[in-house]
């Protein structure tokens, strides 16, 4: 079979198709990793309001970073097609899952702790993107229904992405309302050839005609079942806000416990099922005709759903519990109002002292901040010699030792994953008062109190952090630092005999040294254990102290090495974007002071794996 390619990724197979384009699986031709991507309609390309909306919005949501959002990594033109390339969210059969078929293989009513672990992820993903202001304008998802809710379901931890986040803003509503009405006509059988100008002829196992059009539908239904009533009345100019996406939520939420729609005058969950939470309290906030009248903030509605328990469900436990013992009376005590007493001088209140200083509590932002997580690879345990024969004093003798099986991370922390922590910590200094990072060594800055990356340093390893800092990262995210042990195993990915993490040599196309500044983590090859940039661009702490003959201590406790007791210095390891070659071999040892910062000193983390 001809390979097909778009730009620079390797088209796989087909695994979605709506409204709003047609998704595939792909395979970076040079990185090797495996992308989504969404291929928009050919027709819309050609429409300079588009270019205009793709050209600005796009640039925006690309900066989302939560955990339960599709990322969009990259956006580019190729063959006539504008497409967007995003996580790739499939399982081991590379196929993707989403909300709707995850409830189709369910099968049966979910359970409210399920509904609720749902719903509570979906929640934090709009209010974050809401919260996420751009010119004083929330970012919208303008289109969430079942189709584009990914899951990710291993063993009993169940993980939602939500996809299309803002696209049928910048494809546009008219082309949406288009496209939704052309698959009306095509299931009505009025046309006999469906979208030919989509391109899915060019690429590799296209789904039959008959596959494409049930899912046309099932997509054009689903849109409109979760369309607010501003949405459905087409009013885009002035209604279209957080609100609508409340909506949204509103008709996930009401789905999910009852299995069916809201529409018109529908009744509320209490009224459909037996439930132990307030959900009535939910969906009256979200389901409101009027925008003005919905909740705005999803996570405290939905935490008042278990807060605010039902009037019915408690009367009617009491009187199940008086019916049980046989021996009470079902009797409801009310509760008697006491009648107000009237304020004869309300002015009172008014009166304000000039002469002292009223204390006003400052307001400080409740911040729900997530770590943006790195993937992890796991190293076996087993037997392993570190050290080197001909290297430097330090590094003698070469000697066996036995690691316990670890997990490290594929790549260095980076700025976006860093500054997230500090937003968190809200300062750069630690509960003991030692400092994390310093920013006239980092490309992080903060003006007026708010923190910024330098233009494309988002992917770049963090720099200018303490060992302080990066111990204070990797507890904040349940990690560790790699010991300096586990670093060295790690970085020769599997070659027991290598002096480089590629080999016996490492050329200046494998990593990046002796250059001017640090590139984008994963700009590199991987090692034999899949993990990037073990040599060069930045030197990594690790957890040890550093020992001058530490090695020969290890020699005679092979056990999970784990360095010094105590020290002045702490290990660094795999040299930096200005270091020579010889500072990138796997078994050279560097160290300095805990508390130093310069513009080379980043790290990864690492964790204990059962």
């Amino acid at each position: 079979m001809e390979t097909r390619f778009l730009g620079d990724y390797q088209v796989i197979k087909q695994i979605g198709q709506g409204s709003l384009g047609s998704v595939f699986l792909t395979e970076h031709r040079f990185m090797k990793k495996r992308y989504i991507i969404k291929l928009l309609p050919e027709e819309i390309s050609s429409d300079r309001h588009f270019i205009e909306r793709f050209e600005e919005e796009v640039a925006l949501l690309s900066t989302l970073e939560h955990a339960n959002i599709v990322k969009i990594h990259n956006i580019s033109f190729s063959q006539g097609y504008y497409f967007l390339v995003t996580d790739c969210v499939v399982d081991e059969f590379s196929e993707s899952t989403n909300l709707a078929q995850f409830l189709s293989a369910k099968g049966k009513k979910l359970d409210e702790e399920l509904v609720y672990k749902i719903l509570y992820q979906v929640a934090d993903a709009l209010d974050y993107a809401h919260g996420k202001k751009i010119d004083q304008k929330a970012i919208l998802h303008r289109g969430l229904k079942l189709n584009n809710i990914l899951v990710s379901h291993q063993k009993d931890d169940l993980k939602l992405y939500l996809s299309d986040f803002g696209l049928s803003k910048i494809v546009g509503p008219e082309a949406v309302l288009t496209r939704t009405l052309k698959t009306v006509g095509e299931s009505l059988g009025l046309s006999s050839i469906i979208f030919q100008k989509t391109g899915l002829d060019r690429y590799p196992n296209p789904p039959q005609e008959v596959s494409k059009l049930s899912s046309l539908q099932v997509s054009f239904m689903q849109n409109y079942a979760f369309m607010a009533p501003e949405q459905k009345r087409f009013d885009l100019a002035t209604c279209i806000d957080t609100t609508t996406d409340t909506y949204a939520f509103g008709i996930l939420a009401y789905h999910l416990l009852t299995g069916e729609y809201p529409e018109g005058l529908f009744s509320l969950p209490s009224e459909v099922g037996r439930f132990k939470w307030n959900w009535d309290h939910l969906i009256k906030n979200c389901l409101h005709v009027n925008p003005k009248k919905r909740a705005e903030a999803l996570i405290p509605l939905l935490a008042a759903v278990k807060n605010e328990s039902s009037q019915e469900s408690l009367i009617e436990s009491i009187l199940q519990e008086s019916i049980h013992e046989e021996k009470l009376r079902p009797i409801i005590h009310v509760p008697k109002i006491e009648r107000p007493i009237p304020d004869l001088d309300p002015a009172a209140a008014l009166i304000v002292d000039t002469t002292v200083k009223q204390y006003v509590p400052e307001q400080k932002e409740d911040k729900n901040i997530q770590p943006l997580l790195t993937e992890m690879s796991i190293i076996k345990g087993g037997a392993f010699f570190r050290g080197s024969t001909d290297g430097n004093r330090d590094e003698m003798p070469r000697h066996q030792i036995m690691l316990a099986s670890f997990a490290i991370d594929i790549h260095p922390v980076t700025n976006e994953q860093f500054v997230r922590f500090l937003d968190a910590m809200g300062g750069e200094k630690d509960s003991n008062h030692n400092d994390i990072i310093r920013m006239r060594d980092s490309r992080i800055k903060r003006t007026g109190g708010k923190l910024s990356i330098e233009s494309g340093y988002a992917k770049h390893p963090v720099v200018g952090v303490t060992w302080y800092g990066a111990v204070a990262y990797a507890k904040w995210v349940g990690k560790r630092l790699p010991t300096e042990a586990e670093w060295e195993i790690a970085s020769r990915g599997g070659s027991e005999g290598a002096l480089f993490p590629t080999g016996m040599d490492i050329e200046k196309s494998q990593g990046n040294f002796f250059s001017s500044d640090t590139t984008a983590v994963m700009s590199y090859a991987p090692n034999g254990y899949g993990l990037y940039d073990m040599a060069g661009n930045v030197y990594e702490w690790c957890q040890d102290w550093y020992g001058y003959n530490y090695y020969e201590v290890s020699m005679q406790e092979p056990e999970n090495p784990k360095g010094p007791h105590q020290g002045v210095y702490r290990v660094l390891k795999g040299g930096c974007w200005k270091s020579l070659k010889e500072d990138l071999r796997c078994s050279k040892r560097h160290r300095n002071n805990p508390g130093t910062v310069n513009g080379t000193y980043g790290f990864r983390c690492a964790t204990d794996v059962a």
